[in-house]
């Protein structure tokens, strides 16, 4: 420095060097607020709704993908990218452990595509490990649509029961127990996080989710089945496979914001 500036006058020199450290000072303060900037967005990063991404099926408990591929077929009929994700264990380990595989599932997709964002449906537990994701696993940031069909939000007392009997509930069965710590903690209030809409598809005759109004939450468009179709005896299992489903998953993950459902949307959607 001393080199550079030896030939000025001293007091020319130190109002140089007085310039230069301002000049540096504000740079570093440039580039703070930048970065803390940049955080702001990135924790408040909102996906597009009116722009339909790729589709991640995540299957319920036992893992199987099988159930999920005729609703495959009809949403890629329409256009959409649509990718059944295969969860570990067969689905019965870690519900948090599962929604990790579904964060690395919904990145690769992304990339794949060059997608912004991802919409989510999640069948009976996969409903669940979605929430986690979403909530607990920063999911809501890349996540424009959420559907879940028959998910035990709140649990069911068919685990309950189960857990009764030793070595019959692997761990996502006792973590699917009403009151169980990973469920209280996911339903701590705000039982959403804010950005994806959230619609939560459920059936009065579900025989696996007890009670079956375990799946609504609080902050989405909850659809009981037979408030659509009042004659739809459909269970749990046949959730998946079932054309009136089938037709209000297509539906809510239109660009349109879906905002409800009701008789008069029976006929048109299938039922």
């Amino acid at each position: 420095m001393e080199g550079m500036f030896g030939s000025l006058a001293p007091a020319r020199r130190r109002l140089v060097l007085v310039v230069l450290t301002g000049l540096l000072v504000l740079a570093c303060v440039a580039v703070l607020l930048a970065v803390r900037s940049g955080g702001r967005a990135a924790v408040g990063r909102r996906a597009e709704q009116g722009l339909p991404g790729p589709v991640l099926l995540v299957p319920g408990y036992g893992g199987s993908t099988a159930g999920l591929q005729p609703l495959a077929s009809r949403l890629r009929a329409t256009g959409r990218d649509v990718t059944v994700v295969s969860l570990p264990d067969n689905a019965q380990g870690d519900l948090t452990a599962q929604a990790r595989v579904l964060g690395a599932a919904a990145a690769a997709v992304l990339a794949r595509t060059g997608g912004e964002s991802v919409d989510v449906v999640g069948y009976s537990a996969g409903g669940v490990v979605a929430r986690i994701w979403l909530k607990q696993l920063g999911g809501a940031a890349v996540t424009r649509r959420l559907v879940t069909l028959g998910s035990p939000q709140h649990g069911t007392a068919l685990a309950e029961l189960g857990s009764l009997f030793q070595g019959e509930c692997p761990l996502a069965c006792q973590q699917l127990v009403p009151g169980s710590t990973v469920l209280d903690a996911l339903n701590a209030a705000p039982e959403l996080p804010p950005g994806p809409v959230v619609v939560s598809l459920w059936s009065s005759k579900d025989q696996v989710v007890l009670p079956p109004d375990s799946a609504t939450l609080a902050g989405a468009v909850n659809v009981q089945l037979q408030q659509v179709c009042p004659d739809s005896v459909v269970d749990h299992t046949q959730l998946p496979a079932d054309p009136l489903v089938a037709g209000l998953v297509q539906a809510s993950l239109a660009a349109a914001v879906p905002t409800g459902f009701g008789p008069g949307d029976c006929a048109r959607l299938g039922g």
